[in-house]
């Protein structure tokens, strides 16, 4: 005979195993309660570390400010030095009236530099995180023995001062101008040409624009009476070099080619002017053998004292263009103030725009025309 399980019996056993299993899901469900607390335990140790190194960044980076912070050089008294920046070791917590969940330890070890007039300071900050974990930032740096009142100088120079630079006059004077000590100086544009510029030497301006200077007299002979012909004017200079290279690829660090003949043309816009740009341009060879052209225009700004425009070679005898024979035009050009674009009158953009003063080293580099600009010597197309 076969025996048989009752229903009761089946229901029994089948009960003992949902049993089982709800144990086994609690289980596994308390488990992963336990990670998530233990993960969430760990992110916020990771929240409160990180929040104390950024504290500790700040210390430091406060610490090595105020021993910047010095108003001599030598030792002077009470006063904070240069000579008194030594080495310390402070605590900052709440004891000393710090409010912080931390106590920092905060050393500066300053040792002197070698062979300059400097020391070299490095700040560490350590503490001990709620793990009992030894933590620490450290930021070094080299404080110059400079004497504070050079800044203090610069701060309080007046407004109007300009530059000054050969010969005591303007950094806007063309270094070649011919000095005449009395607080003027003049300039040919051209060497076979009879018109020389008189500029101030304190402001750089074009005060005088002079037709008689004669065509053998060179700027270097040029004197106050053999001036004649002479207009007050109140203009500007827009000047600059021209370098040649014919060779491949462009040598854009020098291009001593000799210059072919060429002009520079200004086309004055935004406005109206009381006479059109007049520019020079000569070609040059010193004694080194550098050979080059250097180019001045002199703009007489619109009423509001200000001038845009762009300024382009003329070729005499040669071509612009993109072919084997023709050459290509391209101009030295920075981003001075970083700002992504070349936009400032000083950069030598491809225009310029509301120029209220003189503008110098705005030069070029003429390639051949199936030669690309160099990028690597900061040059950009600007004709054709």
């Amino acid at each position: 005979m076969q025996a048989h399980t009752s229903p009761i019996a089946r229901r029994a056993g089948q009960y003992g195993i949902s049993l089982i299993e709800a144990l086994i899901a609690l289980l596994v469900l308390s488990l992963g309660m336990l990670a998530i607390v233990r993960v969430q335990s760990h992110l916020r140790l990771g929240a409160e570390v990180a929040r104390e190194r950024t504290e500790a960044v700040r210390l430091a980076q406060q610490a090595l400010e105020t021993q910047r912070a010095y108003a001599a050089v030598a030792a002077s008294g009470a006063t904070r030095s240069w000579a008194g920046i030594t080495s310390t070791t402070t605590s900052i917590d709440a004891a000393s009236g710090y409010a912080t969940n931390a106590g920092y330890t905060l050393s500066a070890e300053i040792t002197n530099a070698a062979s300059l007039a400097a020391k070299h300071a490095s700040v560490t900050v350590s503490w001990t995180d709620r793990a009992g974990d030894a933590q620490r930032v450290e930021l070094d740096t080299v404080i110059a023995a400079h004497d504070p009142a050079y800044g203090g100088a610069l701060a309080i120079a007046p407004a109007a001062a300009t530059a000054r630079g050969a010969f005591a006059r303007s950094a806007l004077v063309p270094l070649l101008a011919k000095d005449f000590g009395n607080g003027t100086s003049a300039l040919k544009p051209t060497g076979a040409g009879s018109v020389a510029f008189v500029f101030d030497n304190l402001s750089g301006h074009v005060s005088a624009r002079c037709a008689g200077s004669g065509a053998a007299t060179s700027t270097d002979e040029l004197t106050l009476a053999g001036l004649t012909g002479c207009v007050a004017v109140d203009g500007v200079l827009l000047s600059g070099h021209v370098r040649f290279s014919q060779a491949t690829p462009p040598d854009a660090a020098r291009g001593n080619d000799a210059p072919p003949a060429f002009g520079i043309a200004l086309a004055l816009s935004g406005g109206v002017y009381g006479s059109a740009a007049e520019c020079g341009s000569e070609g040059v060879q010193t004694a080194t053998g550098d050979r080059y052209a250097s180019y001045h225009c002199l703009v007489i700004p619109r009423a509001d004292g200000r001038w845009s425009g762009r300024s382009t070679l003329v070729p005499s005898g040669w071509t612009i263009g993109t072919g084997a024979n023709d050459r290509r035009v391209c101009r030295y050009t920075a981003d001075l103030d970083r700002n992504g674009s070349i936009d400032a009158n000083d950069e030598h953009p491809a225009e310029y725009r509301n120029v209220d003063r003189p503008l110098a080293n705005q030069n070029f580099l003429v390639v051949k025309g199936s030669e690309a600009c160099p990028a690597a010597a900061m040059t950009a197309q600007h004709q054709p």
